[in-house]
């Protein structure tokens, strides 16, 4: 199993929406790179939602349960979706803050590539993520 984060803007996404919708595609990559991870993602690998702009927080686990296929919302080849369905919600939201202030996550992607909507997480971090959100 493989560790991902995704990024959404609560005002357009939230993570209290993808609760009431149970499962959705998750669309709108344009970039090459978020793209490419994408097309890595298996059924049944982890995905950390990540509130952006506002927030600003991790604040819940997703699964993958559909791997890549042609993004329905651009008649655009380049682009693919996959579906993900919501876990749980993490105890205590974990912070950029908390993410760049601790050392053992300086490497994740989150902060290095930090303008990308989805990216790659080790499994050593997605550890340290759960840590410092009181999950076990």
């Amino acid at each position: 199993m493989a560790y991902w984060l995704v990024k959404s803007e609560p005002f357009k996404y939230s993570w209290d929406q993808f609760v009431k919708d149970k499962e959705t595609f998750w669309d709108g990559v344009r970039n090459y790179a978020a793209r490419n991870f994408m097309k890595e993602m298996k059924k049944g690998d982890q995905v950390l939602f990540y509130h952006s702009n506002e927030g600003l927080e991790i604040v819940g686990i997703a699964k993958v349960t559909k791997e890549f296929y042609q993004d329905p919302t651009t008649d655009e080849d380049a682009w693919v979706v996959v579906n993900i369905a919501p876990q749980k919600k993490l105890k205590n939201p974990v912070s950029l803050a908390q993410i760049k202030g601790e050392k053992r996550l300086a490497n994740m992607a989150l902060v290095r590539l930090s303008r990308l909507s989805v990216g790659p997480v080790t499994p050593d971090e997605f550890k340290v993520v759960m840590e410092l959100a009181g999950e076990k």
